[in-house]
């Protein structure tokens, strides 16, 4: 049994408080995710309380008992203790195909395993991000699908629009409609940035990837897909060929620093008879001192638009150039080319694509590197190189040249054939 599963087992014992009153001091701060609920939600024998919410739950009425939880797959025993009251909480949070043993004196009272089908299981998404999500999505879905249960995802409202049609064995809902009570386990998905004990993802994120620690957290297949995505309306926009951009991030050194980049590069475009697209939310962002406007030469559609509409545009693009940041995985799940400008992630931080642009010259993946902790709340962030000559210079020195030349690479690229619109 592992010493971790122990020291927090004892400490709720002895507290007979619910799990979220024994979290050791080492545990990582949780995302913001509706609680689970205050006591497991089956029932079994004398009383006997248990779930899968948060761990592997067990809640139990004053007698002599031995509890007894070990991991099916890998055949390990992970904690057994004997108590007269109390409850135990497994230290693993992610998914584990469990076996929970209960014993009242020598009378064997309970052996359930864990099984999910035709059962009520909830996946919580954060709100707030659009890329996480539409890479977390199709992991939840392998979920469903392995296990035959009745998926319910919690997410962002706003989002909901965009799968809810295409994926009608789902019941998607706000993280405010959430009812914890009703399931039998529930699962959440996040950037635990702080786990070293790895209690709520079983492998550090930033080894595999932003959507790929979906698939490890929930124990289906890693390897990626893109999400399904409704579109009310899927008409051509316009008849002309265009190319979509977007060139605003959460944080500056998500930007393509290049200060001649979107401007060269806009006008390349132009020249070889595309109209440029910018489909960010904002004209216009930063902090401070530092603020990115919409690339000269382009188009504007920024503003409220919805996200539907903004797929819309992607859809019917010759392709798509954008950063490390939410519309390229919306244009990577209209299935259309994207071009990637980023050296604050390794290339296996998002999905793959053949026309990502990173200067291996110059400092880079700081986001990946497990030493340094990204802060949210510094919009000029950059770790090894703040405050010197050298800030910002993995995509500073990102040259033009070097995104014309993989421009050049995608197929048809400057032909003005137009497909007709399906």
């Amino acid at each position: 049994m592992t010493e971790q599963a122990e020291t927090q087992t004892q400490a709720t014992q002895e507290s007979g408080a619910p799990q979220q009153a024994a979290a050791s001091a080492q545990e990582p701060k949780k995302q913001n995710f509706p609680p689970a609920a205050p006591v497991p939600t089956q029932k079994g024998p004398t009383g006997i309380q248990y779930d899968f919410n948060d761990g592997c739950r067990v809640l139990v009425d004053e007698g002599q008992w031995r509890i007894r939880i070990s991991d099916l797959d890998t055949g390990n025993i992970l904690f057994e203790t004997q108590f007269g009251k109390g409850w135990v909480n497994s230290t693993k949070r992610y998914y584990v195909r469990y076996r929970l043993e209960v014993w009242s004196g020598e009378q064997a009272l309970l052996q359930h395993d864990y099984d999910a089908r035709d059962r009520d299981v909830l996946v919580l998404l954060p709100v707030g991000t659009l890329g996480d999500t539409l890479g977390w999505l199709p992991y939840a879905v392998k979920f469903q699908q392995q296990h035959q249960c009745r998926l319910t995802l919690g997410m962002a409202a706003v989002l909901i629009p965009l799968f809810k049609e295409v994926y009608p064995d789902i019941n998607f809902i706000s993280h405010e409609d959430v009812k914890a009570e009703n399931y039998y386990a529930t699962y959440r998905i996040g950037l635990f940035f702080d786990d070293e004990a790895c209690v709520h993802q079983p492998c550090d994120f930033r080894l595999v990837g932003l959507h790929r620690t979906a698939g490890y957290i929930l124990g289906v297949d890693p390897n990626e897909q893109p999400p399904k995505i409704h579109l009310p309306d899927a008409s051509r926009p316009i008849p002309e060929p265009y190319v979509c951009i977007a060139t605003q991030s959460t944080c500056q050194s998500k930007y393509w620093n290049n200060p001649h980049g979107w401007r060269e590069i806009v006008q390349f475009l132009k020249q070889h008879g595309y109209r440029v697209i910018c489909i960010d939310q904002k004209p216009v962002h930063g902090h401070n001192i530092v603020w990115n406007h919409i690339p000269y030469g382009a188009e504007d559609q920024t503003g409220n638009i919805p996200l539907p509409e903004r797929a819309r545009w992607l859809k019917h693009a010759a392709f798509f150039i954008g950063l490390s940041s939410g519309l390229s995985w919306l244009a990577w799940a209209m299935e259309i080319p994207v071009v990637m400008i980023s050296g604050i992630t390794h290339p296996t931080n998002e999905f793959h694509t053949p026309y990502r642009i990173i200067n291996y010259h110059v400092c880079n993946s700081c986001w990946n590197d497990v030493r340094v902790r990204f802060d949210h709340h510094d919009f000029l962030w950059c770790p090894r190189q703040k405050d010197t000559p050298r800030q910002f210079e993995c995509t500073r020195l990102i040259t033009p040249d070097a995104v014309k030349n993989v421009i050049r690479t995608i197929p048809g690229f400057g032909g003005k054939k137009i497909e007709a619109a399906v």
